[in-house]
């Protein structure tokens, strides 16, 4: 991938070095504490980690994907399937 985008956990020099060995750019924001300002991010990239991170944690809601109880491949992609659309349906 071109970026890696990742929370203020993985806020480390060590990380950062191994994405740009990579040839790809870390989107990962600074610490409060760190004297290196965030002015290299991408905000916009970051918002949509965000966005992402908040469809899984309404995914999860569904006991049947959080806990995986569909074994085989296409009952879990239908249950996936049906999960996403009552998401998206307004209630």
């Amino acid at each position: 991938g071109d970026f890696v985008i990742a929370d203020k956990g993985y806020d480390s020099e060590a990380i950062r070095n191994k994405v740009r060995e990579r040839n790809s750019s870390p989107v990962i924001p600074r610490k409060q504490n760190s004297k290196t300002g965030n002015g290299d991010i991408d905000w916009c990239l970051y918002k949509y980690r965000h966005l992402v991170e908040n469809a899984f944690a309404r995914l999860k809601h569904f006991r049947a994907i959080a806990t995986r109880y569909d074994k085989l491949k296409l009952q879990f992609e239908s249950m996936l399937a049906l999960a996403c659309a009552m998401i998206w349906l307004p209630m």
